[in-house]
């Protein structure tokens, strides 16, 4: 399978940067190119790529309402985005992730890790290293949204003891194989206790499982450790 990429950056020379990047792998192509959010909607619209490769800072229309704006949309819902930046962790990036973005990478990234980064999200996972997570979560996710909450305690209700508590791990940024490992159960029965409490939540992906658990009180976030 080819993974369909459309690259929404107001810097020519990144943009030309990745898509020489992605156009020489075999399993990825770029389809399209923005300059704004706008565009970046306009166009996925248009050519419904796997992954939208997002800016979040850009004149006009900024890569946060086109993040929103290509989530919500029922036509692009398998549409994943991952969300650039130059600070790793601010305001912004939270509210993509609210929004439905899978992850986020800084532009100082490697070549070996954006292509990484991109088959991960591409086939349903998220992107968030566990330090940025904590942070995010201790500073953002959990304190109310500018926009309604993605869940609450009583919508917990709906899962199972063991969705529950793989949910749990999930949140904490553990993978299926280590989830699998403490239960004793294997990755891909893992991978169903996911897949199906983000049905059962109206999760988009991973990631907003992650802020749903946090939000719910599922999890209670604690400060990161300091150095």
């Amino acid at each position: 399978m080819t993974i369909r990429v459309l690259l929404a950056d107001d810097q020519a020379l990144l943009r030309a940067t990745f898509r020489i990047l992605i156009d020489s792998c075999d399993d990825m192509e770029v389809v399209a190119e923005a300059t704004d959010g706008a565009e970046a909607v306009a166009l996925a619209r248009v050519h419904r790529p796997d992954l939208v490769l997002m800016d979040i800072r850009m004149p006009g229309t900024d890569g946060l309402a086109a993040t929103s704006a290509i989530c919500a949309d029922p036509e692009l819902s398998g549409t994943r985005v991952l969300i650039l930046t130059t600070f790793e962790i601010d305001e912004y990036v939270a509210q993509a992730l609210r929004a439905g973005a899978s992850g986020f990478l800084g532009k100082d990234v490697t070549a070996d890790a954006l292509l990484d980064g991109i088959r991960t999200v591409a086939v349903g996972e998220s992107l968030l290293s566990p330090l940025a997570t904590r942070v995010l979560i201790t500073r953002f996710l959990t304190a109310p949204a500018q926009g309604a909450r993605l869940a609450a305690s009583e919508d917990l209700g709906a899962l199972t003891v063991r969705e529950r508590e793989v949910m749990a791990w999930v949140a904490e940024g553990h993978s299926n194989e280590e989830i699998g490992e403490k239960l004793v159960v294997s990755p891909l029965t893992v991978r169903t206790h996911v897949h199906r409490a983000m049905m059962k939540l109206g999760a988009r992906d991973r990631a907003q499982l992650v802020v749903i658990a946090y939000q719910s009180g599922l999890v209670q976030a604690s400060p990161p450790a300091e150095r």
